[in-house]
């Protein structure tokens, strides 16, 4: 498997914003080529288009189906061919129907095994049409598409921390009716599996941030700490619930493998003041393995060759390492009875667990 080329599916994303920047930033650096074999779903038109206003050097190779990939290229998918008018900076109709056709083909593509991974690049939900669904951002799409029933769950990656924000996508007035000691132990067990799993750790750490500020009020004592109680006695290690204010202002955060925020600003924007690199958007819990780096489609600066290329550089090296983490992380489980196996603990793991026991104001 070391010296397999992995293959990338991109989507191309809304074509007025930085996705083609992105792209030829991105594999404008021969050594990536080196690691994979970049699918882009797309459009030459477009492409060429973006290339000329860039006033970049990039190469291409078009093809019309995903079996001519050649390793070493960067092979562009013909998705969408039409005439369109590329208005940079601004989102619009086309530039929305071109992000869906290239999503739907990438869609398609996965069910017949046509590549390993999937990148997507930024797209906007306002002017996403879709008969009959209401467009909710890609991971929902994927998860509609190919989730065979199976719920998806954000999870957040930068260079020292993975998280999840357990009410992502629910106003902040109605976060405490929406959390329940089971809706807490789902997401507390789905991202202990997926770390495991997607990021081979053995034995995950995972903090609980609490909901309230200060001394423990009623979700912390009716639901947080039982929720927790009853995850470590089903052998799932997590702790809390810790104050976003100390847990991020003690570092606590290097202590454990993942997070769950109870809402969006309380987890996020700290995340983002800590990364030090482009953060990433993991797809946990599907079959496929979808990332898209957390940037936005930035129209603001769209075709002015500025934006940063990092997150989605990092997109696809954290694909790249999940899809083989799960490679490894299935392969004994075909055959369980040829070998046996042991987990090892040092005594920095007992170091480690020594703080995060101790619950705040309890």
């Amino acid at each position: 498997m070391e010296n397999k080329k992995n293959r990338v599916a991109i989507t191309h994303g809304d074509t007025n914003g930085i996705g083609y920047e992105l792209i030829f930033k991105t594999f404008a650096e021969p050594e990536i080529l080196e690691l994979c074999t970049p699918i882009i779903y797309g459009s030459p038109k477009i492409a060429a288009y973006h290339r000329k206003a860039l006033d970049i050097q990039a190469n291409f190779s078009i093809i019309n189906d995903a079996s001519e990939a050649v390793d070493g290229r960067v092979n562009l998918l013909t998705c969408y061919d039409d005439d369109i008018k590329v208005e940079l900076g601004t989102p619009t109709e086309e530039s929305g129907l071109a992000a869906i056709k290239a999503l739907d083909r990438a869609m398609t593509d996965f069910r017949d095994g046509a590549y390993d991974v999937l990148v997507n690049c930024p797209v906007d939900n306002t002017n996403i049409n879709v008969e009959g669904y209401k467009f909710h951002g890609i991971s929902k799409y994927i998860e509609t598409c190919l989730g065979d029933g199976e719920k998806s769950m954000s999870v957040y990656l930068n260079d020292t921390m993975r998280m999840v924000v357990a009410t992502e996508g629910v106003s902040i007035k109605d976060v405490p009716e929406s959390l329940s000691k089971d809706f807490i132990k789902e997401k507390a067990t789905k991202l202990f599996k997926s770390i495991c799993r997607d990021f081979n750790v053995s034995s995950p750490r995972v903090a609980i941030l609490s909901l309230n500020p200060g001394q423990l009020s009623k979700e912390e004592n009716e639901i947080l700490i039982p929720a927790i109680d009853e995850l470590a006695e089903a052998g799932i290690q997590t702790f809390g619930p810790y104050s976003s204010e100390t847990f991020f202002g003690n570092g606590y955060y290097g202590d454990f493998d993942g997070v769950i925020a109870m809402y969006y600003d309380q987890g996020i924007p700290a995340f983002k003041a800590i990364s030090t690199d482009g953060i990433v958007k993991f797809d946990a819990g599907l079959k496929i393995v979808s990332v898209t780096p957390d940037c936005g489609t930035e129209f603001d600066i769209a075709g002015k060759g500025v934006a940063d290329e990092a997150a989605f550089r990092n997109s696809i090296y954290t694909a790249i390492d999940i899809f083989r983490n799960r490679a490894n992380y299935d392969d004994p489980m075909h055959n369980p009875l040829q070998k046996l196996y042991h987990e090892k603990h040092d005594d920095g793991d007992k170091i480690r667990f020594s703080i995060p026991k101790k619950r705040e104001n309890r």
